[in-house]
């Protein structure tokens, strides 16, 4: 009984730590990828999802890679600033700033996709958007939180 009981905690101890290492994927390697290379890949995407013209994925590039250009400044203006100011909280109008800027760069790139896009191609562009900013993280598979 003792060797059965031994054998069931190893073999929950292995999964445990298997489960554990499988979180750390791609999003965390410590050699990120460029902004050439993140819109070339979310172009191949589209292009994949939305049957793509030659003329369309020409745009979109242009459309991913300014993106991702801006993206990668403006993180690494917060890795700058968080290292010269680690304590500062930003006041109410510094936020609300920042949330009306991100927000004007949304509406922005719906507008261009919308003149990239034809219709439908610019319908399923929105649903497979929508989807992806509501659905749950990996781990949170019950909703409660717990893996």
């Amino acid at each position: 009984m003792k060797k059965i009981m031994i054998a069931m905690l190893v073999i929950a101890s292995c999964s445990a730590v298997a489960q554990e290492g499988h979180r750390h994927g791609p999003r965390h390697s410590e050699d990120p990828l460029t902004p050439d290379q993140v819109a070339t890949l979310k172009t191949k995407r589209m292009t994949l999802a939305l049957d793509l013209s030659k003329a369309q994925q020409e745009e979109v590039q242009k459309f991913h890679l300014e993106n991702a250009r801006l993206r990668k400044e403006k993180k690494e203006a917060r890795k700058e600033e968080r290292n010269k100011e680690s304590a500062k909280v930003l006041s109410a109008d510094e936020r609300f700033s920042r949330e009306s800027e991100r927000l004007d760069h949304m509406i922005a790139s719906k507008e261009k996709m919308k003149k990239i896009l034809n219709e439908e191609q610019f319908e399923k562009w929105e649903k497979a958007i929508h989807h992806r900013k509501h659905r749950r993280p990996h781990g949170d598979r019950d909703g409660r939180g717990r893996h």
